[in-house]
Parts: structure tokens; sequence; C-alpha cells
């Protein structure tokens, strides 16, 4: 597979080396000077991950259909604002994307083990919920991608809460989520789920070690792309992660 990778930062940089290690092709293309990219660089790309900023995907994946390429797994975060209109654009010309604040396996299926919290805890008054997220200093939005997700998962679930907000403005809303951003260090991403009462606390944590979990959830997104025909648009990971599961169950029966 020949893959461009629109984003030259840890992200991409790790996306190439995980395509590289299984023998894929992979082109990393920094922020272009002319602030969109040419077409004819990413010509012939069987697919592009969009690893770049918020404020250049609309940009990179025009420039990416205007080149012919149909297969895309988007990476970025906090480019929501523009989910409609990069969903139109990709259906109206039979595009098909994976689309995700959070790529890694361990991530998607940590969303379904606070779905089952969220069901056990949230009828129990004395159980307050909770959200702390950790990345590394130089992260830009605030709360991050995977927390407002996590956060959004809760509030649709708890049968008390009906919005969330950061830090302590939440404290003073007994509707309200309270999600707490620590940006120091480098922390890579770090994400802790609590139910708090009187006498007692769980807490249920995902902690990215490093980019590769990452990594390993875009090279997943990519395979699904190539494995089938998709319908045109936007699919969330947890599509891909789905399929995972069932080939897994499907090669554990046969080795019993």
């Amino acid at each position: 597979m020949d893959a461009v990778i629109l984003g030259d930062g840890p992200l991409g940089r790790a996306i190439a080396a995980a395509l590289a290690a299984r023998g894929d092709r992979a082109r990393i293309l920094g922020r272009p000077l002319a602030g969109r990219h040419d077409p004819a660089d990413l010509a012939g790309a069987a697919a592009v991950v969009e690893a770049s900023r918020a404020d250049a995907v609309v940009a990179n994946l025009e420039a990416a259909l205007d080149a012919g390429v149909r297969r895309f797994v988007i990476a970025t975060t906090a480019w929501e604002a523009d989910r409609a209109r990069v969903g139109r654009l990709i259906e109206t010309l039979g595009g098909v994307a994976v689309a995700a604040p959070n790529l890694s396996l361990g991530m998607a299926l940590f969303g379904r083990l606070v779905d089952a919290a969220v069901e056990l805890f949230g009828p129990v008054a004395t159980f307050d919920p909770y959200l702390v997220e950790w990345h590394r200093r130089a992260k830009a939005d605030r709360p991050s991608g995977t927390a407002r997700a996590l956060a959004g998962r809760i509030v649709a679930a708890h049968p008390r809460l009906t919005g969330f907000a950061e830090g302590p403005a939440g404290a003073s809303d007994p509707e309200a989520l309270e999600v707490v951003g620590i940006r120091a260090g480098a922390n890579p991403g770090s994400h802790l789920v609590g139910f708090d009462a009187p006498g007692e606390a769980i807490e249920l944590r995902h902690l990215a070690r490093d980019r590769t979990a990452y990594a390993g959830g875009a090279v997943f997104a990519l395979d699904w792309l190539r494995a089938g025909p998709r319908a045109p648009g936007i699919h969330g990971f947890d599509e891909v992660v789905d399929d995972l599961l069932a080939s897994s169950r499907e090669v554990a029966m046969a080795t019993r």
C-alpha cells in the first residue's frame, strides 16, 4: 500500500513507522508553504492519513480528493466544527473515511468499559462521576478530543447529567460532569474516569505509554478500508473495532 500521511509531527511519524515496519510505503508531507497541498503530490496514493492540525483538515482533504484519493483515516482532533462539511464532501465524491479523536484499540475498548460503568453507577445517587485527562504541555486543545468523546458517552448514558464543564466550573452545577485537564511534561495521554461516593471510589484509567497504540489503530483503519466496499462518508472507529473483535473471536474458536 502506498499511503500519504499529512502531518510530520509525532503522530504522523509514528504511523509512517508502523506502515514501514510491515513493508508498506508511507510518505510524510509536512505543512505546505502555499497553505494547501498540491494535488500532484498526492496522486497515486491508495489512502491518505490526516494527522496534521484542525485548521488544515478541510484543505488537506480537498487536495487529496482533487488528486483522486478516496480512502482516508482522519486522526486529527478538534475539527468537529467542520465535520458536517467534510462528511458531505467525502460522501458526494464517493470517498470513505474512518475518523476518531483517538485511534487506539485500548481506548476504543476502554470507552465500552466506561459505558458499562455508567450503566451500573449512574442510577446510584451517592456516586458522582468525574473525568481527568493529562497530556503533554504542548498539546493545544483542552479538553482533548478523547476527553470530549468520553465525556459525551458518560453524559449521554447518565440519568442525572445534562452536560459537562471543564475544571472547577462543573463543581457548581450538579447536572454537569466535571472534566479536568492537565497539561504538563511529556505525557502522551492519560484518561481517568471515576465514580466517587462518601465511603468509596471506583476509578477506570487508560494510559498511553507512547504513540504506537494510536499508530496501530490507524493501520487497522487503513486495512478495514481496503478489506471491502464501504458506504461513502465518514465511519467511526467503533466499526473497525467491531470487525476486529469478530475476526479475533473466529480465530479463537478455530484454534480450540
